[in-house]
């Protein structure tokens, strides 16, 4: 039902699809909106939001993805350049318990999914997400207290195993 890149994820409301992960979630934040908005009604709020967003899809997946898919070398720089995008967040989070302060938000949304492939990154890359980027483990276990996250979060050893399986292939 995405008719440009055939892929997945594809929302079908009312027979008509809409595309990609973020297009989504701000989709569903404008459609069901009786409850708190995931982007803040402030314009430049709402920049920095979607801006935190786009910094997640462009580093952490590339990154995270390339560290499993490489060896050596090239392996250790995705691995510090993963860890770097991590600490990067870790800063912008600051002392908030969420990215947009007391609540869950648009960049939570962004960055929980990630969360699943901790232990992959961390057993792929050599490193302990604890050690080098606490802050972002530990406001992932506040994102975890929410039923809503809780209940729709992969499995990390599942994911791990499949992971595995797709690199062997």
């Amino acid at each position: 039902m995405n008719p440009v890149h055939k892929q997945i994820p594809v929302l079908i409301h009312n027979g008509k699809p809409i595309c990609e992960s973020m297009i989504i979630i701000k989709y569903i934040d404008e459609v069901w909106n009786d409850r708190a908005p995931l982007l803040p009604s402030d314009p430049y709020q709402r920049a920095h939001a979607r801006f935190g967003a786009d910094y997640i899809d462009k580093k952490i997946y590339p990154n995270g993805r390339m560290l499993w898919t490489s060896e050596g070398e090239v392996k250790e720089t995705y691995t510090k350049n993963l860890i770097q995008s991590f600490q990067t967040l870790e800063k912008e989070l600051g002392n908030k318990p969420f990215f947009a302060g007391e609540s869950f938000g648009y960049v939570d949304m962004a960055l929980i999914p990630f969360y699943s492939m901790f232990y992959t990154y961390e057993s792929q890359g050599n490193f302990s997400a604890t050690v080098d980027c606490p802050g972002i483990v530990e406001w992932a276990g506040r994102c975890l207290e929410k039923e809503t996250v809780s209940k729709s979060i992969s499995d990390p050893q599942k994911l791990h195993e499949a992971i595995m399986e797709m690199i062997e292939k």
